[in-house]
Protein backbone atom coordinates (compact mmCIF):
# COMPACT_ATOMS: atom_id res chain seq x y z
CA UNK A 1 0.00 0.00 0.00
CA UNK A 2 1.39 3.57 -0.47
CA UNK A 3 1.86 5.25 1.94
CA UNK A 4 0.47 8.74 0.08
CA UNK A 5 -2.42 9.39 -2.61
CA UNK A 6 -2.07 12.13 -4.43
CA UNK A 7 -5.20 14.44 -5.82
CA UNK A 8 -5.36 17.10 -8.02
CA UNK A 9 -8.01 19.77 -7.48
CA UNK A 10 -9.86 20.81 -10.81
CA UNK A 11 -11.52 24.37 -10.32
CA UNK A 12 -10.17 26.31 -7.52
CA UNK A 13 -13.97 28.37 -6.60
CA UNK A 14 -16.11 27.83 -3.62
CA UNK A 15 -16.39 24.12 -3.35
CA UNK A 16 -12.67 23.81 -4.35
CA UNK A 17 -11.18 26.24 -1.99
CA UNK A 18 -13.58 24.16 0.52
CA UNK A 19 -12.37 20.57 -0.62
CA UNK A 20 -8.62 21.88 -0.50
CA UNK A 21 -9.43 22.97 3.09
CA UNK A 22 -11.46 19.82 4.65
CA UNK A 23 -8.51 17.68 3.37
CA UNK A 24 -5.84 20.40 4.64
CA UNK A 25 -7.43 20.80 8.18
CA UNK A 26 -7.98 17.28 8.46
CA UNK A 27 -4.87 15.56 7.01
CA UNK A 28 -3.91 14.39 10.63
CA UNK A 29 -7.22 12.86 11.19
CA UNK A 30 -7.03 11.09 7.77
CA UNK A 31 -3.77 9.95 8.02
CA UNK A 32 -4.92 8.19 11.33
CA UNK A 33 -7.90 6.62 10.60
CA UNK A 34 -6.47 5.54 6.53
CA UNK A 35 -3.15 4.47 7.30
CA UNK A 36 -1.89 7.12 4.22
CA UNK A 37 -1.57 11.16 3.64
CA UNK A 38 -4.27 12.49 1.04
CA UNK A 39 -1.59 15.25 -0.52
CA UNK A 40 -2.75 17.99 -2.96
CA UNK A 41 -0.37 17.78 -5.61
CA UNK A 42 -1.76 20.25 -8.21
CA UNK A 43 -4.92 22.72 -8.76
CA UNK A 44 -6.05 23.18 -12.13
CA UNK A 45 -7.33 27.10 -12.24
CA UNK A 46 -6.93 29.94 -14.96
CA UNK A 47 -6.13 32.01 -12.16
CA UNK A 48 -2.69 32.33 -10.04
CA UNK A 49 -3.66 32.62 -6.53
CA UNK A 50 -0.88 34.81 -4.58
CA UNK A 51 -0.68 34.24 -1.01
CA UNK A 52 -2.61 31.25 -1.17
CA UNK A 53 -0.71 28.33 1.26
CA UNK A 54 -1.29 26.20 -2.23
CA UNK A 55 -0.87 28.70 -4.71
CA UNK A 56 2.25 26.55 -5.80
CA UNK A 57 0.21 23.94 -6.67
CA UNK A 58 -1.95 25.96 -9.59
CA UNK A 59 -1.20 24.78 -12.60
CA UNK A 60 -2.96 25.79 -16.12
CA UNK A 61 -2.80 23.00 -18.20
CA UNK A 62 -4.87 19.89 -17.63
CA UNK A 63 -2.23 17.60 -19.54
CA UNK A 64 -0.04 18.21 -16.42
CA UNK A 65 -2.54 16.14 -14.35
CA UNK A 66 -3.34 13.66 -16.99
CA UNK A 67 -0.27 12.78 -17.29
CA UNK A 68 1.57 12.30 -13.98
CA UNK A 69 1.40 8.73 -13.14
CA UNK A 70 1.14 9.90 -9.32
CA UNK A 71 -2.44 11.66 -9.58
CA UNK A 72 -4.97 8.74 -8.33
CA UNK A 73 -7.63 10.87 -8.11
CA UNK A 74 -9.33 13.84 -9.72
CA UNK A 75 -11.75 16.15 -7.95
CA UNK A 76 -13.68 17.99 -10.83
CA UNK A 77 -15.36 20.96 -9.50
CA UNK A 78 -15.16 23.27 -12.24
CA UNK A 79 -18.94 23.79 -12.97
CA UNK A 80 -20.63 23.98 -16.53
CA UNK A 81 -20.58 20.65 -18.55
CA UNK A 82 -17.39 21.33 -20.81
CA UNK A 83 -14.46 21.40 -20.51
CA UNK A 84 -15.84 19.52 -17.14
CA UNK A 85 -17.04 16.76 -18.91
CA UNK A 86 -13.95 15.84 -21.53
CA UNK A 87 -11.45 16.23 -18.51
CA UNK A 88 -13.45 13.37 -15.91
CA UNK A 89 -13.37 11.38 -19.12
CA UNK A 90 -9.91 11.91 -19.97
CA UNK A 91 -8.81 11.46 -16.47
CA UNK A 92 -10.78 8.20 -16.43
CA UNK A 93 -8.99 6.57 -19.27
CA UNK A 94 -5.63 7.43 -17.91
CA UNK A 95 -6.50 5.23 -14.60
CA UNK A 96 -7.42 7.85 -12.29
CA UNK A 97 -10.81 7.91 -10.59
CA UNK A 98 -12.94 11.10 -10.64
CA UNK A 99 -14.89 12.70 -7.80
CA UNK A 100 -17.60 15.50 -8.49
CA UNK A 101 -19.76 17.87 -7.41
CA UNK A 102 -20.83 19.08 -10.42
CA UNK A 103 -24.56 18.10 -11.21
CA UNK A 104 -24.24 19.08 -14.60
CA UNK A 105 -22.04 17.01 -15.91
CA UNK A 106 -23.72 13.94 -13.96
CA UNK A 107 -26.91 14.47 -15.68
CA UNK A 108 -25.48 15.19 -19.14
CA UNK A 109 -22.79 13.05 -19.11
CA UNK A 110 -22.79 10.91 -15.94
CA UNK A 111 -23.79 7.48 -17.97
CA UNK A 112 -20.83 7.86 -20.39
CA UNK A 113 -18.27 8.71 -17.52
CA UNK A 114 -19.58 5.81 -15.67
CA UNK A 115 -19.33 3.22 -18.52
CA UNK A 116 -15.85 4.92 -18.99
CA UNK A 117 -14.85 4.27 -15.30
CA UNK A 118 -15.88 1.04 -15.69
CA UNK A 119 -13.65 0.03 -18.47
CA UNK A 120 -10.58 1.27 -17.20
CA UNK A 121 -11.08 -0.31 -13.82
CA UNK A 122 -11.60 3.21 -12.00
CA UNK A 123 -14.50 4.88 -9.81
CA UNK A 124 -16.83 8.20 -10.77
CA UNK A 125 -18.35 9.66 -7.22
CA UNK A 126 -20.36 11.95 -7.25
CA UNK A 127 -22.23 12.07 -3.70
CA UNK A 128 -21.67 16.31 -3.81
CA UNK A 129 -23.95 16.65 -6.45
CA UNK A 130 -27.23 16.06 -5.51
CA UNK A 131 -27.57 17.06 -1.55
CA UNK A 132 -24.30 19.23 -1.11
CA UNK A 133 -23.37 17.81 2.29
CA UNK A 134 -26.52 15.86 2.91
CA UNK A 135 -25.46 11.93 2.46
CA UNK A 136 -27.59 10.89 0.24
CA UNK A 137 -26.14 9.01 -2.40
CA UNK A 138 -24.42 6.28 -0.84
CA UNK A 139 -27.08 5.10 1.32
CA UNK A 140 -29.66 5.10 -1.66
CA UNK A 141 -26.98 3.08 -3.35
CA UNK A 142 -26.14 0.68 -0.77
CA UNK A 143 -28.50 0.45 1.97
CA UNK A 144 -31.65 0.58 -0.37
CA UNK A 145 -31.65 0.06 -3.87
CA UNK A 146 -29.77 -3.69 -3.09
CA UNK A 147 -32.74 -4.84 -1.50
CA UNK A 148 -35.81 -2.36 -2.42
CA UNK A 149 -37.87 -1.08 -5.04
CA UNK A 150 -38.21 2.00 -4.85
CA UNK A 151 -41.53 3.58 -6.10
CA UNK A 152 -41.15 7.36 -4.76
CA UNK A 153 -38.49 10.24 -4.06
CA UNK A 154 -39.73 13.46 -2.92
CA UNK A 155 -37.29 16.41 -2.60
CA UNK A 156 -36.74 19.87 -1.41
CA UNK A 157 -33.42 19.69 -3.01
CA UNK A 158 -32.63 23.83 -3.78
CA UNK A 159 -32.08 25.87 -0.69
CA UNK A 160 -32.42 29.42 -2.21
CA UNK A 161 -36.22 28.60 -3.58
CA UNK A 162 -36.42 27.49 -0.10
CA UNK A 163 -35.46 30.18 1.98
CA UNK A 164 -37.53 32.31 -0.31
CA UNK A 165 -40.53 30.51 0.55
CA UNK A 166 -40.10 30.68 3.76
CA UNK A 167 -39.18 34.05 4.28
CA UNK A 168 -42.30 35.14 2.25
CA UNK A 169 -44.69 33.29 4.67
CA UNK A 170 -43.01 34.14 7.73
CA UNK A 171 -42.43 37.75 6.89
CA UNK A 172 -44.74 38.69 4.46
CA UNK A 173 -42.38 39.80 2.01
CA UNK A 174 -43.22 39.84 -1.99
CA UNK A 175 -40.98 37.17 -3.96
CA UNK A 176 -38.97 40.25 -5.34
CA UNK A 177 -38.16 41.93 -2.23
CA UNK A 178 -36.70 38.35 -0.56
CA UNK A 179 -34.87 37.59 -4.17
CA UNK A 180 -33.08 41.08 -3.63
CA UNK A 181 -31.95 40.20 -0.08
CA UNK A 182 -31.40 36.77 -0.86
CA UNK A 183 -28.79 38.22 -3.44
CA UNK A 184 -27.51 40.93 -1.19
CA UNK A 185 -26.78 37.66 1.60
CA UNK A 186 -25.28 34.93 -1.62
CA UNK A 187 -28.01 33.02 -1.44
CA UNK A 188 -29.10 33.70 -4.71
CA UNK A 189 -26.88 34.02 -7.71
CA UNK A 190 -27.09 37.37 -9.64
CA UNK A 191 -29.30 35.34 -12.19
CA UNK A 192 -30.84 32.90 -9.95
CA UNK A 193 -32.66 31.50 -12.87
CA UNK A 194 -31.17 28.05 -12.35
CA UNK A 195 -32.38 28.29 -9.15
CA UNK A 196 -35.82 29.95 -8.91
CA UNK A 197 -36.84 27.94 -12.38
CA UNK A 198 -36.63 24.51 -11.20
CA UNK A 199 -33.51 23.43 -13.21
CA UNK A 200 -31.30 22.58 -10.52
CA UNK A 201 -33.41 21.11 -8.65
CA UNK A 202 -34.69 19.21 -12.13
CA UNK A 203 -30.99 18.03 -12.53
CA UNK A 204 -30.66 16.43 -9.03
CA UNK A 205 -34.01 14.58 -9.31
CA UNK A 206 -33.14 13.37 -12.35
CA UNK A 207 -29.61 11.63 -10.87
CA UNK A 208 -31.68 10.52 -8.05
CA UNK A 209 -34.26 8.70 -10.32
CA UNK A 210 -31.21 7.39 -12.33
CA UNK A 211 -29.88 5.88 -9.62
CA UNK A 212 -33.21 4.04 -8.33
CA UNK A 213 -34.69 3.03 -11.77
CA UNK A 214 -31.32 2.67 -14.21
CA UNK A 215 -32.76 5.43 -16.35
CA UNK A 216 -31.76 9.02 -16.75
CA UNK A 217 -34.14 11.36 -18.05
CA UNK A 218 -32.83 14.40 -20.02
CA UNK A 219 -33.62 17.14 -17.98
CA UNK A 220 -35.05 18.79 -21.14
CA UNK A 221 -37.95 16.11 -20.88
CA UNK A 222 -39.38 17.02 -17.44
CA UNK A 223 -41.86 19.23 -16.25
CA UNK A 224 -40.71 21.78 -14.36
CA UNK A 225 -42.26 25.43 -13.13
CA UNK A 226 -40.15 26.99 -10.66
CA UNK A 227 -41.20 29.86 -7.76
CA UNK A 228 -41.50 33.06 -9.54
CA UNK A 229 -45.09 33.12 -10.03
CA UNK A 230 -45.46 32.77 -6.00
CA UNK A 231 -47.56 35.38 -4.62
CA UNK A 232 -49.04 36.48 -1.41
CA UNK A 233 -52.02 35.51 -2.70
CA UNK A 234 -50.72 31.95 -2.79
CA UNK A 235 -49.23 31.71 0.89
CA UNK A 236 -52.58 33.16 1.96
CA UNK A 237 -54.58 29.94 0.56
CA UNK A 238 -51.88 27.80 1.81
CA UNK A 239 -52.29 29.08 5.24
CA UNK A 240 -55.64 28.67 5.51
CA UNK A 241 -55.42 25.25 4.36
CA UNK A 242 -53.03 24.50 6.70
CA UNK A 243 -50.36 23.52 4.23
CA UNK A 244 -46.59 25.30 3.26
CA UNK A 245 -46.16 26.03 0.03
CA UNK A 246 -42.72 23.95 -1.45
CA UNK A 247 -40.62 23.73 -4.93
CA UNK A 248 -40.66 19.68 -4.60
CA UNK A 249 -38.42 17.81 -6.84
CA UNK A 250 -40.50 14.11 -7.30
CA UNK A 251 -39.97 11.11 -8.95
CA UNK A 252 -42.36 8.42 -9.26
CA UNK A 253 -41.12 5.07 -10.92
CA UNK A 254 -44.37 2.75 -11.85
CA UNK A 255 -44.02 -0.70 -12.01
CA UNK A 256 -44.90 -0.10 -15.80
CA UNK A 257 -40.65 1.12 -16.02
CA UNK A 258 -41.82 4.85 -16.65
CA UNK A 259 -40.16 7.30 -15.04
CA UNK A 260 -42.17 9.64 -14.12
CA UNK A 261 -40.58 12.97 -13.23
CA UNK A 262 -41.25 16.96 -12.18
CA UNK A 263 -40.89 20.07 -10.49
CA UNK A 264 -43.38 22.42 -8.99
CA UNK A 265 -44.44 24.05 -5.68
CA UNK A 266 -47.14 21.83 -4.09
CA UNK A 267 -48.85 22.99 -1.18
CA UNK A 268 -47.19 20.31 1.12
CA UNK A 269 -50.09 18.65 3.81
CA UNK A 270 -49.25 19.56 7.34
CA UNK A 271 -48.47 16.10 7.88
CA UNK A 272 -45.83 15.16 5.68
CA UNK A 273 -42.17 15.36 6.30
CA UNK A 274 -41.51 18.29 4.08
CA UNK A 275 -43.57 20.70 5.78
CA UNK A 276 -40.98 21.28 8.22
CA UNK A 277 -37.78 22.01 6.16
CA UNK A 278 -37.18 25.70 6.10
CA UNK A 279 -34.60 28.13 5.35
CA UNK A 280 -31.79 27.18 3.32
CA UNK A 281 -32.29 23.36 4.42
CA UNK A 282 -32.75 20.76 2.03
CA UNK A 283 -34.41 16.76 2.20
CA UNK A 284 -34.53 14.00 0.57
CA UNK A 285 -37.91 11.46 1.12
CA UNK A 286 -37.44 7.79 -0.37
CA UNK A 287 -39.75 5.33 -0.32
CA UNK A 288 -38.92 1.90 -0.91
CA UNK A 289 -41.00 -1.41 -1.10
CA UNK A 290 -39.05 -3.05 2.31
CA UNK A 291 -38.09 0.10 4.31
CA UNK A 292 -41.06 2.19 3.59
CA UNK A 293 -40.12 6.16 4.02
CA UNK A 294 -36.92 7.24 5.10
CA UNK A 295 -35.84 10.49 4.63
CA UNK A 296 -32.39 12.76 4.62
CA UNK A 297 -32.14 16.66 6.04
CA UNK A 298 -29.81 19.20 6.01
CA UNK A 299 -27.83 22.25 4.49
CA UNK A 300 -28.11 21.38 0.49
CA UNK A 301 -25.37 23.84 -0.33
CA UNK A 302 -22.37 25.97 1.03
CA UNK A 303 -18.58 25.61 0.76
CA UNK A 304 -17.74 23.14 3.53
CA UNK A 305 -21.10 20.92 3.79
CA UNK A 306 -20.49 20.34 -0.17
CA UNK A 307 -16.92 19.89 0.22
CA UNK A 308 -17.28 17.17 3.20
CA UNK A 309 -19.63 15.26 0.91
CA UNK A 310 -16.34 15.68 -2.30
CA UNK A 311 -13.91 14.54 0.66
CA UNK A 312 -15.97 11.58 1.84
CA UNK A 313 -16.32 10.16 -1.78
CA UNK A 314 -12.27 10.21 -1.79
CA UNK A 315 -11.64 8.72 1.71
CA UNK A 316 -13.95 6.18 -0.06
CA UNK A 317 -11.91 5.94 -2.78
CA UNK A 318 -8.59 5.77 -0.26
CA UNK A 319 -9.99 3.05 2.13
CA UNK A 320 -10.75 0.64 -0.80
CA UNK A 321 -7.44 1.10 -2.78
CA UNK A 322 -7.33 -1.73 -4.86
CA UNK A 323 -9.63 -4.26 -3.95
CA UNK A 324 -13.32 -2.26 -5.50
CA UNK A 325 -14.49 -4.18 -8.32
CA UNK A 326 -15.39 -1.93 -11.50
CA UNK A 327 -19.41 -2.97 -10.67
CA UNK A 328 -19.42 -0.90 -7.89
CA UNK A 329 -19.83 2.03 -10.35
CA UNK A 330 -23.44 2.13 -10.67
CA UNK A 331 -24.12 2.24 -14.00
CA UNK A 332 -27.40 3.70 -15.48
CA UNK A 333 -28.35 4.42 -19.22
CA UNK A 334 -29.57 7.43 -21.21
CA UNK A 335 -33.45 6.75 -21.65
CA UNK A 336 -35.30 9.56 -22.62
CA UNK A 337 -38.52 7.28 -24.31
CA UNK A 338 -38.87 5.83 -20.66
CA UNK A 339 -40.37 9.77 -19.47
CA UNK A 340 -43.80 9.99 -18.43
CA UNK A 341 -45.57 13.32 -17.04
CA UNK A 342 -48.71 11.58 -16.47
CA UNK A 343 -49.42 9.56 -13.13
CA UNK A 344 -51.29 6.85 -13.15
CA UNK A 345 -54.54 6.94 -11.70
CA UNK A 346 -53.16 5.01 -7.97
CA UNK A 347 -50.20 7.57 -7.19
CA UNK A 348 -51.97 10.57 -8.30
CA UNK A 349 -54.51 9.72 -5.09
CA UNK A 350 -51.73 8.77 -3.14
CA UNK A 351 -49.82 12.14 -3.69
CA UNK A 352 -53.07 14.11 -2.65
CA UNK A 353 -53.61 12.31 0.46
CA UNK A 354 -49.73 11.95 1.24
CA UNK A 355 -47.89 14.72 -0.28
CA UNK A 356 -50.45 17.21 -1.35
CA UNK A 357 -51.89 19.72 -4.28
CA UNK A 358 -49.45 21.13 -7.05
CA UNK A 359 -49.94 25.16 -6.70
CA UNK A 360 -50.61 25.69 -9.79
CA UNK A 361 -52.97 22.54 -11.01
Amino acid sequence: MKDVTYVAILGYGTVGGGAAEVLTKNAGRIERRYGKKVEIKYILDLREFPGDPLGDRVVHDFSVIENDPEISIVLEMMGGIHPACDFSAAALRAGKSVVTSNKAVVEHCGAELLSIAAENKVRYLYEASVGGGIPVLNPLIHCITGQNTVTEINGILNGTTNYILTRMREEGLDYDEVLADAQRLGYAEADPSADVDGFDACRKICILAAIASGKMIPMDKVRVRGIREITQEHIAKANEMGARIRLVARAVLPEDGCVCLSVEPYYVRRDNPLYGVDDVFNAVSVTGDSVGEVMFYGKGAGKLPTASAVVADVLDIVARGDSFAADENIMFTVAPEAYSDKLPEKYALSTEQTLGTPVFA
